[in-house]
Protein backbone atom coordinates (compact mmCIF):
# COMPACT_ATOMS: atom_id res chain seq x y z
CA UNK A 1 0.00 0.00 0.00
CA UNK A 2 1.46 3.42 -0.88
CA UNK A 3 1.65 6.15 1.41
CA UNK A 4 -0.99 7.89 -0.98
CA UNK A 5 -3.69 5.29 -0.25
CA UNK A 6 -4.30 6.34 2.66
CA UNK A 7 -3.62 10.65 2.80
CA UNK A 8 -6.81 11.12 3.66
CA UNK A 9 -6.68 9.92 7.06
CA UNK A 10 -3.14 9.53 8.41
CA UNK A 11 -2.24 13.11 7.62
CA UNK A 12 -2.66 15.19 10.64
CA UNK A 13 -6.15 17.72 11.65
CA UNK A 14 -4.99 20.74 13.38
CA UNK A 15 -4.77 20.98 16.99
CA UNK A 16 -8.12 21.75 18.65
CA UNK A 17 -7.18 23.06 21.67
CA UNK A 18 -4.68 25.65 19.91
CA UNK A 19 -6.92 26.11 16.40
CA UNK A 20 -10.42 25.25 16.49
CA UNK A 21 -11.11 26.94 13.09
CA UNK A 22 -8.27 24.68 11.02
CA UNK A 23 -9.25 21.79 12.86
CA UNK A 24 -13.13 22.00 12.18
CA UNK A 25 -12.08 22.50 8.36
CA UNK A 26 -9.85 19.96 8.65
CA UNK A 27 -12.32 17.65 10.05
CA UNK A 28 -15.10 18.25 7.59
CA UNK A 29 -13.04 17.90 4.89
CA UNK A 30 -10.77 14.84 5.80
CA UNK A 31 -13.55 12.77 6.91
CA UNK A 32 -15.36 13.34 3.47
CA UNK A 33 -18.03 15.47 4.77
CA UNK A 34 -18.27 17.81 1.72
CA UNK A 35 -15.45 19.49 -0.94
CA UNK A 36 -15.88 22.81 -2.07
CA UNK A 37 -18.19 23.65 -5.03
CA UNK A 38 -17.03 25.12 -8.11
CA UNK A 39 -18.83 28.52 -7.01
CA UNK A 40 -17.45 30.60 -4.09
CA UNK A 41 -19.62 29.89 -0.93
CA UNK A 42 -21.16 26.93 -2.10
CA UNK A 43 -19.98 22.91 -0.92
CA UNK A 44 -20.49 19.70 -2.38
CA UNK A 45 -21.82 17.54 0.59
CA UNK A 46 -20.59 13.86 -0.21
CA UNK A 47 -22.02 10.57 0.96
CA UNK A 48 -21.00 10.58 4.27
CA UNK A 49 -22.12 14.28 4.97
CA UNK A 50 -25.60 13.29 3.07
CA UNK A 51 -25.81 10.27 5.26
CA UNK A 52 -25.92 12.04 8.48
CA UNK A 53 -28.67 14.55 6.70
CA UNK A 54 -30.61 11.91 5.80
CA UNK A 55 -30.72 10.37 9.09
CA UNK A 56 -31.39 13.73 10.68
CA UNK A 57 -34.42 14.59 7.92
CA UNK A 58 -36.24 10.87 8.78
CA UNK A 59 -35.61 11.46 12.60
CA UNK A 60 -37.20 14.98 12.05
CA UNK A 61 -39.65 13.99 9.67
CA UNK A 62 -41.79 11.59 11.54
CA UNK A 63 -41.94 13.96 14.26
CA UNK A 64 -43.10 16.21 12.46
CA UNK A 65 -45.67 13.93 10.84
CA UNK A 66 -46.66 13.07 14.18
CA UNK A 67 -47.19 16.41 14.82
CA UNK A 68 -50.21 16.86 12.32
CA UNK A 69 -48.01 18.32 9.39
CA UNK A 70 -47.70 17.37 5.73
CA UNK A 71 -44.62 17.76 3.51
CA UNK A 72 -45.48 19.52 0.41
CA UNK A 73 -42.59 21.63 -2.25
CA UNK A 74 -43.24 25.46 -3.00
CA UNK A 75 -41.00 26.62 -5.77
CA UNK A 76 -37.13 28.04 -6.13
CA UNK A 77 -38.13 30.97 -7.24
CA UNK A 78 -39.84 33.99 -6.07
CA UNK A 79 -41.39 37.23 -7.70
CA UNK A 80 -39.14 40.18 -6.26
CA UNK A 81 -42.73 41.99 -5.81
CA UNK A 82 -43.78 39.12 -2.91
CA UNK A 83 -40.66 40.66 -1.11
CA UNK A 84 -42.04 43.95 -0.78
CA UNK A 85 -45.43 43.36 0.39
CA UNK A 86 -43.85 42.90 3.92
CA UNK A 87 -41.53 45.96 4.51
CA UNK A 88 -39.56 44.54 7.45
CA UNK A 89 -39.02 41.38 5.55
CA UNK A 90 -37.68 42.66 2.62
CA UNK A 91 -35.34 45.14 4.66
CA UNK A 92 -34.12 42.10 6.25
CA UNK A 93 -33.38 39.75 3.23
CA UNK A 94 -32.10 42.18 0.63
CA UNK A 95 -28.63 41.82 1.18
CA UNK A 96 -28.88 38.11 1.02
CA UNK A 97 -31.03 37.76 -2.30
CA UNK A 98 -29.64 36.38 -5.73
CA UNK A 99 -32.06 37.73 -8.30
CA UNK A 100 -32.63 35.82 -11.57
CA UNK A 101 -32.83 38.57 -14.33
CA UNK A 102 -32.54 37.29 -17.52
CA UNK A 103 -33.48 33.77 -18.78
CA UNK A 104 -33.74 32.31 -22.13
CA UNK A 105 -31.66 34.68 -23.72
CA UNK A 106 -34.54 37.48 -22.84
CA UNK A 107 -34.74 39.69 -19.51
CA UNK A 108 -37.27 39.05 -17.69
CA UNK A 109 -40.61 41.43 -16.93
CA UNK A 110 -39.83 40.82 -13.20
CA UNK A 111 -36.87 39.91 -11.70
CA UNK A 112 -37.12 36.49 -9.41
CA UNK A 113 -35.47 35.93 -6.86
CA UNK A 114 -33.92 32.75 -5.73
CA UNK A 115 -35.79 31.67 -2.30
CA UNK A 116 -33.64 32.70 1.12
CA UNK A 117 -36.92 31.48 2.72
CA UNK A 118 -40.50 31.05 1.97
CA UNK A 119 -42.66 32.53 3.78
CA UNK A 120 -43.85 35.14 1.09
CA UNK A 121 -44.37 32.40 -1.43
CA UNK A 122 -46.47 30.55 1.22
CA UNK A 123 -48.59 33.19 2.04
CA UNK A 124 -49.50 33.81 -1.76
CA UNK A 125 -50.46 30.56 -1.78
CA UNK A 126 -52.62 30.12 1.44
CA UNK A 127 -54.49 33.41 0.47
CA UNK A 128 -55.76 31.36 -2.53
CA UNK A 129 -56.57 27.68 -0.21
CA UNK A 130 -57.64 29.34 2.81
CA UNK A 131 -61.47 30.55 2.16
CA UNK A 132 -63.10 29.39 6.10
CA UNK A 133 -62.57 28.27 9.43
CA UNK A 134 -62.90 24.52 8.03
CA UNK A 135 -59.77 24.89 6.24
CA UNK A 136 -57.68 25.96 8.76
CA UNK A 137 -55.64 24.39 10.78
CA UNK A 138 -53.07 24.45 7.40
CA UNK A 139 -49.71 22.76 8.89
CA UNK A 140 -47.19 22.65 5.81
CA UNK A 141 -43.22 21.55 5.78
CA UNK A 142 -40.77 21.51 2.82
CA UNK A 143 -37.94 19.96 2.63
CA UNK A 144 -35.73 22.11 0.27
CA UNK A 145 -32.41 24.07 -0.61
CA UNK A 146 -32.56 28.00 0.08
CA UNK A 147 -29.59 30.69 -1.36
CA UNK A 148 -28.41 33.25 0.70
CA UNK A 149 -25.17 35.31 -0.85
CA UNK A 150 -22.93 34.99 2.12
CA UNK A 151 -19.46 37.07 2.06
CA UNK A 152 -18.03 34.79 4.61
CA UNK A 153 -18.50 31.15 4.47
CA UNK A 154 -17.45 27.84 6.07
CA UNK A 155 -18.76 24.72 5.22
CA UNK A 156 -22.42 23.56 6.75
CA UNK A 157 -22.14 26.92 8.86
CA UNK A 158 -22.74 29.46 6.45
CA UNK A 159 -23.00 28.84 3.00
CA UNK A 160 -24.60 30.82 0.01
CA UNK A 161 -27.04 27.59 -1.01
CA UNK A 162 -28.21 25.17 1.74
CA UNK A 163 -30.00 22.19 2.91
CA UNK A 164 -32.84 22.74 5.30
CA UNK A 165 -36.97 22.25 6.82
CA UNK A 166 -39.31 25.41 6.49
CA UNK A 167 -42.33 24.53 8.11
CA UNK A 168 -45.28 27.41 7.21
CA UNK A 169 -48.87 26.78 9.46
CA UNK A 170 -52.12 29.32 9.68
CA UNK A 171 -54.09 29.11 12.60
CA UNK A 172 -57.98 30.97 13.44
CA UNK A 173 -56.53 32.68 16.41
CA UNK A 174 -52.98 33.87 17.83
CA UNK A 175 -53.13 31.48 20.79
CA UNK A 176 -53.27 28.70 18.47
CA UNK A 177 -50.08 30.54 16.14
CA UNK A 178 -48.30 30.85 19.57
CA UNK A 179 -49.17 27.02 20.27
CA UNK A 180 -47.54 25.96 17.26
CA UNK A 181 -44.88 28.04 17.57
CA UNK A 182 -43.87 26.90 21.10
CA UNK A 183 -44.85 23.51 20.15
CA UNK A 184 -42.29 23.21 17.19
CA UNK A 185 -39.38 24.94 19.06
CA UNK A 186 -39.86 21.70 21.87
CA UNK A 187 -39.79 19.37 19.17
CA UNK A 188 -36.35 20.79 18.30
CA UNK A 189 -35.06 20.59 21.68
CA UNK A 190 -36.26 16.70 21.94
CA UNK A 191 -34.57 15.75 18.77
CA UNK A 192 -31.29 17.81 19.20
CA UNK A 193 -31.14 16.10 23.01
CA UNK A 194 -31.83 12.48 22.14
CA UNK A 195 -30.89 12.40 18.35
CA UNK A 196 -27.77 14.76 18.32
CA UNK A 197 -27.14 14.46 21.56
CA UNK A 198 -26.49 17.97 22.50
CA UNK A 199 -27.97 19.86 25.41
CA UNK A 200 -29.64 23.12 24.17
CA UNK A 201 -30.71 26.36 25.83
CA UNK A 202 -34.42 27.59 24.29
CA UNK A 203 -35.75 31.06 24.46
CA UNK A 204 -37.24 33.75 23.09
CA UNK A 205 -34.81 36.28 20.94
CA UNK A 206 -34.63 40.44 21.36
CA UNK A 207 -36.16 42.35 18.61
CA UNK A 208 -32.94 43.25 17.65
CA UNK A 209 -32.43 39.05 16.67
CA UNK A 210 -35.30 38.20 15.92
CA UNK A 211 -36.17 36.90 12.32
CA UNK A 212 -37.36 39.87 9.63
CA UNK A 213 -41.20 39.60 9.53
CA UNK A 214 -41.81 38.12 12.99
CA UNK A 215 -43.68 38.87 15.91
CA UNK A 216 -41.35 37.05 17.87
CA UNK A 217 -38.79 34.69 17.29
CA UNK A 218 -37.22 31.84 19.56
CA UNK A 219 -33.93 30.08 19.29
CA UNK A 220 -32.28 26.95 20.32
CA UNK A 221 -28.80 27.68 21.25
CA UNK A 222 -26.04 24.92 21.45
CA UNK A 223 -22.26 25.52 23.04
CA UNK A 224 -19.52 24.40 20.60
CA UNK A 225 -16.37 23.06 22.82
CA UNK A 226 -14.21 26.31 21.56
CA UNK A 227 -17.50 27.98 23.75
CA UNK A 228 -19.19 29.99 21.13
CA UNK A 229 -22.88 29.77 20.79
CA UNK A 230 -24.14 28.10 17.51
CA UNK A 231 -27.87 29.14 16.75
CA UNK A 232 -29.22 25.52 16.11
CA UNK A 233 -32.65 26.45 14.83
CA UNK A 234 -35.30 28.98 15.36
CA UNK A 235 -39.50 28.61 15.73
CA UNK A 236 -41.33 31.93 14.17
CA UNK A 237 -44.57 33.75 15.49
CA UNK A 238 -45.74 35.57 12.87
CA UNK A 239 -48.91 37.05 14.64
CA UNK A 240 -50.95 38.25 11.29
CA UNK A 241 -48.03 40.27 9.36
CA UNK A 242 -47.59 38.02 6.47
CA UNK A 243 -51.51 37.46 7.00
CA UNK A 244 -52.18 41.29 6.56
CA UNK A 245 -49.59 41.47 3.18
CA UNK A 246 -50.60 38.75 1.44
CA UNK A 247 -54.52 39.02 2.38
CA UNK A 248 -54.50 35.81 3.88
CA UNK A 249 -58.18 35.93 5.30
CA UNK A 250 -61.05 33.27 6.33
CA UNK A 251 -64.90 33.49 7.21
CA UNK A 252 -65.11 32.25 11.11
CA UNK A 253 -67.68 30.77 12.55
CA UNK A 254 -69.47 34.42 13.40
CA UNK A 255 -69.80 34.84 10.30
CA UNK A 256 -66.67 37.73 10.09
CA UNK A 257 -63.79 37.90 7.69
CA UNK A 258 -60.74 37.90 9.79
CA UNK A 259 -56.70 37.47 8.36
CA UNK A 260 -55.50 33.96 10.00
CA UNK A 261 -52.43 33.99 12.20
CA UNK A 262 -48.98 32.20 11.18
CA UNK A 263 -45.75 30.87 12.38
CA UNK A 264 -42.34 29.55 10.65
CA UNK A 265 -39.73 27.49 12.09
CA UNK A 266 -36.61 25.74 9.95
CA UNK A 267 -33.21 24.06 11.00
CA UNK A 268 -30.71 23.15 8.22
CA UNK A 269 -27.75 21.38 7.16
CA UNK A 270 -25.78 23.70 10.05
CA UNK A 271 -26.50 20.63 12.61
CA UNK A 272 -23.86 19.00 11.20
CA UNK A 273 -21.80 21.56 12.19
CA UNK A 274 -23.27 21.82 15.38
CA UNK A 275 -22.36 17.33 15.73
CA UNK A 276 -18.53 18.17 14.65
CA UNK A 277 -18.04 21.14 16.65
CA UNK A 278 -20.02 20.12 19.86
CA UNK A 279 -18.83 16.46 20.07
CA UNK A 280 -15.80 16.43 18.11
CA UNK A 281 -11.98 15.72 19.41
CA UNK A 282 -8.23 15.46 18.31
CA UNK A 283 -8.98 12.33 16.16
CA UNK A 284 -11.40 13.76 14.72
CA UNK A 285 -15.71 13.44 14.34
CA UNK A 286 -17.30 12.12 17.32
CA UNK A 287 -20.91 11.01 16.19
CA UNK A 288 -24.28 9.76 17.74
CA UNK A 289 -25.39 6.74 17.09
CA UNK A 290 -28.77 8.23 15.77
CA UNK A 291 -27.57 10.32 13.35
CA UNK A 292 -24.30 8.28 11.89
CA UNK A 293 -24.14 6.78 9.16
CA UNK A 294 -22.41 3.84 10.35
CA UNK A 295 -23.53 2.98 14.00
CA UNK A 296 -20.59 0.16 13.64
CA UNK A 297 -17.88 -1.06 11.81
CA UNK A 298 -16.20 -4.67 11.56
CA UNK A 299 -12.30 -4.52 11.74
CA UNK A 300 -10.82 -8.34 10.84
CA UNK A 301 -7.96 -8.94 12.35
CA UNK A 302 -5.84 -11.35 10.51
CA UNK A 303 -8.93 -11.95 8.04
CA UNK A 304 -7.42 -14.67 6.11
CA UNK A 305 -6.87 -16.79 9.33
CA UNK A 306 -9.13 -19.00 11.58
CA UNK A 307 -12.58 -18.56 9.63
CA UNK A 308 -12.01 -14.66 10.69
CA UNK A 309 -14.02 -12.99 7.57
CA UNK A 310 -16.64 -15.95 7.31
CA UNK A 311 -17.42 -14.87 11.09
CA UNK A 312 -17.05 -10.84 10.44
CA UNK A 313 -20.02 -11.68 7.47
CA UNK A 314 -22.12 -13.88 9.91
CA UNK A 315 -22.33 -10.42 12.51
CA UNK A 316 -23.11 -8.31 9.69
CA UNK A 317 -25.90 -9.76 8.84
CA UNK A 318 -27.34 -10.66 12.09
CA UNK A 319 -26.48 -6.97 13.08
CA UNK A 320 -28.18 -5.45 10.05
CA UNK A 321 -31.32 -7.82 10.91
CA UNK A 322 -31.63 -5.90 14.15
CA UNK A 323 -31.39 -2.85 12.67
CA UNK A 324 -28.19 -2.08 12.93
CA UNK A 325 -26.26 0.42 10.51
CA UNK A 326 -22.73 -1.91 10.49
CA UNK A 327 -20.31 -1.93 7.57
CA UNK A 328 -17.78 -4.69 7.15
CA UNK A 329 -14.03 -3.11 6.45
CA UNK A 330 -13.22 -5.76 3.79
CA UNK A 331 -10.26 -3.87 2.67
CA UNK A 332 -6.07 -4.78 2.03
CA UNK A 333 -5.74 -2.44 4.23
CA UNK A 334 -3.94 -2.81 7.55
CA UNK A 335 -6.60 -3.05 10.96
CA UNK A 336 -4.12 0.07 12.11
CA UNK A 337 -5.37 2.28 9.36
CA UNK A 338 -8.77 1.08 9.59
CA UNK A 339 -8.98 2.02 13.28
CA UNK A 340 -7.52 5.54 12.33
CA UNK A 341 -9.83 5.86 9.57
CA UNK A 342 -12.97 5.00 11.28
CA UNK A 343 -11.87 6.97 14.08
CA UNK A 344 -11.45 10.02 12.33
CA UNK A 345 -14.72 9.53 10.56
CA UNK A 346 -16.50 9.10 14.12
CA UNK A 347 -18.30 5.42 13.79
CA UNK A 348 -19.77 4.74 17.64
CA UNK A 349 -18.76 1.47 17.89
CA UNK A 350 -15.99 -0.58 16.33
CA UNK A 351 -15.97 -3.94 16.43
CA UNK A 352 -12.69 -6.15 16.78
CA UNK A 353 -12.74 -9.84 15.46
CA UNK A 354 -9.61 -11.83 15.73
CA UNK A 355 -8.42 -15.89 15.54
CA UNK A 356 -7.79 -15.60 18.82
CA UNK A 357 -11.12 -14.07 19.85
CA UNK A 358 -13.00 -16.18 18.42
CA UNK A 359 -10.94 -19.17 19.72
CA UNK A 360 -12.01 -17.81 22.99
CA UNK A 361 -15.32 -16.95 22.16
CA UNK A 362 -15.00 -13.00 22.38
CA UNK A 363 -14.80 -9.61 20.09
CA UNK A 364 -13.61 -6.55 20.90
CA UNK A 365 -15.86 -3.57 21.02
CA UNK A 366 -13.88 0.08 20.94
CA UNK A 367 -16.39 3.09 21.93
CA UNK A 368 -15.32 6.32 19.99
CA UNK A 369 -16.85 8.72 22.38
CA UNK A 370 -14.39 7.74 25.31
CA UNK A 371 -11.44 5.43 22.92
CA UNK A 372 -11.79 2.52 25.55
CA UNK A 373 -12.50 -1.06 24.54
CA UNK A 374 -13.51 -4.39 25.84
CA UNK A 375 -14.14 -7.67 25.73
CA UNK A 376 -17.41 -9.44 24.98
CA UNK A 377 -19.18 -12.37 24.51
CA UNK A 378 -19.56 -13.59 20.60
CA UNK A 379 -22.62 -15.38 21.43
CA UNK A 380 -24.62 -11.94 23.01
CA UNK A 381 -22.72 -10.04 20.16
CA UNK A 382 -25.88 -8.27 18.59
CA UNK A 383 -27.38 -7.43 22.03
CA UNK A 384 -23.94 -5.73 23.23
CA UNK A 385 -23.68 -3.41 20.56
CA UNK A 386 -27.53 -2.45 20.73
CA UNK A 387 -26.93 -1.78 24.82
CA UNK A 388 -23.77 -0.38 24.01
CA UNK A 389 -24.85 1.91 20.80
CA UNK A 390 -28.00 3.41 23.42
CA UNK A 391 -25.49 3.83 26.48
CA UNK A 392 -23.26 6.03 24.19
CA UNK A 393 -26.36 8.37 22.91
CA UNK A 394 -27.14 8.57 26.60
CA UNK A 395 -23.76 9.03 27.60
CA UNK A 396 -22.95 11.42 24.94
CA UNK A 397 -25.28 14.15 25.90
CA UNK A 398 -24.96 13.63 29.90
CA UNK A 399 -20.77 14.56 28.73
CA UNK A 400 -21.83 17.48 26.77
CA UNK A 401 -24.35 18.69 29.25
CA UNK A 402 -21.58 18.94 32.11
CA UNK A 403 -19.34 20.48 29.77
CA UNK A 404 -21.89 23.54 28.90
CA UNK A 405 -23.18 23.81 32.31
CA UNK A 406 -19.82 24.27 34.02
CA UNK A 407 -19.15 27.16 31.59
CA UNK A 408 -22.16 28.98 32.27
CA UNK A 409 -21.55 32.05 34.77
CA UNK A 410 -23.06 35.19 35.64
CA UNK A 411 -21.32 38.76 35.44
CA UNK A 412 -22.80 41.94 36.69
CA UNK A 413 -21.66 44.39 34.54
CA UNK A 414 -19.96 44.57 30.54
CA UNK A 415 -16.22 44.14 31.76
CA UNK A 416 -17.54 40.72 33.55
CA UNK A 417 -19.09 39.62 30.02
CA UNK A 418 -16.04 40.68 28.06
CA UNK A 419 -14.18 38.06 30.39
CA UNK A 420 -16.44 35.53 30.27
CA UNK A 421 -17.06 34.74 26.40
CA UNK A 422 -12.92 35.22 26.07
CA UNK A 423 -12.80 32.36 28.34
CA UNK A 424 -15.04 30.60 26.29
CA UNK A 425 -18.15 30.80 28.27
CA UNK A 426 -22.03 31.71 28.17
CA UNK A 427 -22.73 34.64 29.97
CA UNK A 428 -25.66 35.35 32.38
CA UNK A 429 -26.67 38.86 32.43
CA UNK A 430 -29.08 41.53 33.30
CA UNK A 431 -30.33 43.67 30.62
CA UNK A 432 -32.91 46.60 30.84
CA UNK A 433 -34.42 46.30 27.17
CA UNK A 434 -32.44 49.46 25.63
CA UNK A 435 -31.10 48.54 22.25
CA UNK A 436 -28.39 51.37 23.00
CA UNK A 437 -27.50 48.65 25.69
CA UNK A 438 -27.66 45.80 24.02
CA UNK A 439 -25.29 46.65 20.77
CA UNK A 440 -22.87 48.22 23.54
CA UNK A 441 -22.16 44.91 24.70
CA UNK A 442 -21.36 43.76 21.36
CA UNK A 443 -19.32 46.68 20.49
CA UNK A 444 -17.58 46.11 24.05
CA UNK A 445 -17.73 41.93 23.35
CA UNK A 446 -18.13 40.82 20.70
CA UNK A 447 -20.94 38.64 21.86
CA UNK A 448 -24.61 38.52 21.25
CA UNK A 449 -27.83 38.21 23.07
CA UNK A 450 -28.79 34.50 22.28
CA UNK A 451 -32.13 34.14 24.17
CA UNK A 452 -33.54 35.09 27.60
CA UNK A 453 -33.08 33.30 30.26
CA UNK A 454 -36.10 31.60 31.57
CA UNK A 455 -36.09 33.58 34.82
CA UNK A 456 -34.59 37.35 35.55
CA UNK A 457 -32.15 36.47 38.08
CA UNK A 458 -30.38 39.97 37.60
CA UNK A 459 -31.79 42.82 39.21
CA UNK A 460 -29.38 45.86 37.28
CA UNK A 461 -28.46 46.10 33.67
CA UNK A 462 -24.94 45.09 32.62
CA UNK A 463 -24.45 48.38 30.99
CA UNK A 464 -27.10 51.07 32.39
CA UNK A 465 -27.32 49.61 35.59
CA UNK A 466 -31.00 50.38 35.74
CA UNK A 467 -33.22 47.77 36.47
CA UNK A 468 -33.22 44.56 34.42
CA UNK A 469 -36.59 43.51 32.30
CA UNK A 470 -34.82 40.24 31.39
CA UNK A 471 -31.83 38.28 32.09
CA UNK A 472 -30.10 37.00 28.74
CA UNK A 473 -27.46 34.55 27.59
CA UNK A 474 -24.58 36.21 26.27
CA UNK A 475 -22.24 34.61 23.97
CA UNK A 476 -19.69 35.12 21.02
CA UNK A 477 -21.64 33.12 18.19
CA UNK A 478 -21.11 31.76 14.45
Amino acid sequence: MSKNDNRNFVEQIADIETDFPRWYTDVVIKTQLVDYGPVKGTMVIRPYGYAIWENIQKELDKRFKATGHQNAYFPLLIPMSFFTKEAEHVEGFAPEVAVVTHAGGEELTEPLAIRPTSETIFGNMYSKWIQSYRDLPVLINQWANVMRWEKTTRPFLRTSEFLWQEGHTAHATEDEAMEETMKMLDVYREFAENCLSIPVITGRKTEKEKFAGAVATFGMEAMMKDGKSLQAGTSHFLGQNFAKAFNIKFLDKDGAQKYVYTSSWGVSTRLIGALIMAHGDARGLVLPPAVAPYQAVIVPIAAKKGGVMEACAQLKAKLEEAGVRVLLDDTDNSPGWKFNEWEMRGVPVRIEVGPRDLEEGKIVLFRRDTCTKDFYPLANAVQEVETLLGTIQKDMLEAARVRRDSRIIDADDVDGILKGVESGNFVKAGWCGCRECEDKIKERTAATARVFAPENTHEKCAVCGKKALHTVFFARAY
